[in-house]
């Protein structure tokens, strides 16, 4: 694992500093420059695989981006698949050029790689794009095209295997709200829908320990905050659909003297680089992000090597991470 004194070299940046900013301190002044070479310096540190190959044919790679740079800071899971992406286009020698999703272009690529979430006119949009199409971290299937997306049934299954495993029944969820660009359609967590639909066939869902945050880090302080303010019964352990969730959450906790994982187990979702930086280290499920934006430019390049007779849709496993936010980690 890199040390923040690691983080901080890359970065040029003192260790301080680093750690302040790993573990989202609301009151530390600095820029979002400063905060992006941190975060991307973290990523670089845990990405091991990079190396560059001499290129063959130079073909060229659009990268469609759902979130700008300040959302990629909010939360860096998508920040995380689009250095994968970045890192496998420069070692597979294509020239990679990204667009806003707002800010499409006619520019001819050989493919485009969609990363991020699209409503039905989006999609349309998409696909009139010059070349193959390929939608990362989003199913569209359902429209025709090639996706590759999460095994989120799995994901869960490991959440409560984990949780029920130590002894918890009384179990909660901080569920992430989110919609598309454009047109605000409310994107439904499905995270959320699975943990509903597995509690419920154990008898132990309970709509009282639901707790509902945009995906950053303030949103499940404040959200979780408010829950606590409230004065309602505590669940003995939470489950959060990212893990930028779960870090304000557990800060939230901290501030109230609710003790992790002895009170209550928290467990994420992502395993973004920070995870482990935060106190105390959070369990979490991993999404290999970076090898899913590897993953993202191999298929675009096997879509470009032969037509393919129906569209296909890659499902990635996941892994639980134990650390020392839940108990018996």
């Amino acid at each position: 694992m890199a040390t923040i004194k690691d983080i901080a070299q890359l970065a040029g940046v003192s260790p301080a500093t680093v750690s302040r900013v790993l573990n989202y301190d609301q009151g530390l002044s600095v820029g979002d420059d400063t905060k992006k070479k941190i975060f991307e310096a973290a990523e670089e540190l845990n990405y091991t695989k990079f190396k560059k190959n001499v290129p063959q044919d130079k073909q060229t790679i659009r990268l469609v981006q759902w979130f700008n740079a300040q959302e990629e800071l909010a939360d860096i899971y998508y920040l995380s698949i689009r250095l994968g992406i970045e890192h496998k286009a420069e070692e597979l020698g294509y020239t990679l050029f990204k667009e806003p999703l707002d800010q499409l272009t006619d520019k001819p690529a050989d493919g485009t790689i969609a990363l991020g979430k699209f409503d039905q006119e989006q999609i349309d949009a998409l696909s009139q794009l010059s070349g193959k199409l390929l939608f990362t971290d989003f199913d569209a299937s359902a429209s025709g095209f090639d996706s590759l997306v999460v095994d989120f049934s799995q994901s869960i299954d490991l959440v409560l295997e984990k949780l029920l495993n130590e002894g918890h029944r009384k179990i909660g969820i901080l569920t992430g709200i989110e919609y598309t660009k454009g047109s605000e359609e409310p994107l439904p967590d499905p995270r959320y829908k699975l943990f509903e639909q597995k509690m419920t066939e154990r008898n132990l869902f309970n709509e009282d320990f639901v707790i509902k945050a945009p995906f950053t880090v303030e949103s499940g302080y404040q959200q979780m905050m408010t829950f606590l303010n409230q004065g309602s019964a505590l669940p003995d352990a939470l489950f959060a659909s990212s893990d930028a969730l779960a870090i304000g959450a557990m800060r939230a906790l901290q501030e109230k003297g609710i003790r992790i994982p002895e009170d209550i187990s928290v467990i994420g979702f992502n395993d973004v680089s920070v995870a482990k930086y935060v106190s105390p280290p959070l369990s979490t499920i991993k999404v290999y992000t970076e090898w899913m934006g590897e993953l993202a430019v191999n298929t675009i390049a096997e879509l470009l090597k032969e037509e393919a007779p129906v569209p296909r849709k890659i499902m990635l496993g996941t892994e639980l991470v134990s650390r020392l936010s839940t108990k018996n980690s």
